[in-house]
């Protein structure tokens, strides 16, 4: 395990690398509340990215040792938990029916943000990425599966043998072929033996997180000369840069004034 955790640390931080020789100051409004992500990360500290950091930078190497930690316990609970990979699975599948997520498929450092920026008084919305991701299929429907070449040659055949016959038999047929799915199963209760088995692997599952979140701070400690040198380099001049052009914009109530 260490082996893997190691190569991959080690491969992230060659892409947060990358990435931070391209990042520019935002020049959107900032955030509203704090990252639950990063504000009080041991994975922060231990890269020593805790102090005198943009929020922006410190997100994206959180995100992407989040990754390490979320690829690993995934592997484990497939090889090792099959009851809570099982319930994994179904709940993909219940998220999979939502009709937009566009907080899929964003890169590392995007990822865990909020999807729309805090509202203006005088500017509102007229909808937000957030209730696009609340939207749901009505209840007891079913996304209409993908139609292949052979379903969609069968269905022509289908009606053309149809047309053959009487009327009646036509519009009972057409009734049918539009009719809405019908509703899925809902799934049967958990057993109290199956619900305490479940509770177990979860507590399983945790207690390897947590060891593969130790060992990806160890990982970050060696990589922390490394980290800085990129934050010296690449992030400070231009910290320092917006500091000096916010002075020479500002009038100090200090200084004296034209009569």
């Amino acid at each position: 395990m260490d082996r893997s955790i190691e190569s991959r640390v080690n491969h992230e931080v060659e892409n947060w690398l990358r990435w931070i020789t391209q990042w520019r100051p935002a020049t959107h409004r900032g955030r509203a509340r704090l990252c639950r992500q990063c504000f009080g990360s041991p994975i922060i500290a231990s890269a020593g990215l805790a102090v005198d950091v943009p929020h922006v930078v410190q997100h994206a190497l959180s995100m992407r040792m989040k990754i390490v930690i979320d690829a690993s316990v995934d592997e484990y609970t497939e090889l090792n938990l099959p009851r809570l990979a099982h319930e994994l699975n179904l709940s993909e599948r219940r998220e999979s029916a939502q009709a937009y997520r566009p907080a899929e498929g964003l890169d590392p450092e995007f990822r865990g943000l909020d999807l729309d920026p805090q509202p203006a008084a005088d500017a509102p919305y007229l909808f937000t990425f957030s209730e696009l991701a609340d939207q749901q299929l009505p209840a007891g429907q079913t996304p209409p599966p993908p139609v292949a070449e052979s379903d969609s040659a069968e269905s022509d055949s289908a009606e053309s043998d149809s047309a053959e016959s009487d009327s009646a038999e036509h519009e009972h047929e057409h009734e049918h072929e539009h009719s809405a799915p019908a509703p899925s199963d809902p799934l049967p209760p958990l057993s109290p033996a199956e619900k305490q088995a479940l509770k177990a692997e979860m507590q399983l599952a945790d207690e390897f997180a947590t060891r593969v979140g130790l060992r990806v701070c160890a990982q970050l400690t060696q990589q922390r000369p490394r980290l800085l040198t990129a934050i010296a380099q690449f992030v400070e001049p231009q910290v320092q840069a917006l500091l000096v052009d916010l002075g020479s914009t500002l009038d100090s109530p200090l200084w004296p004034r034209n009569p």
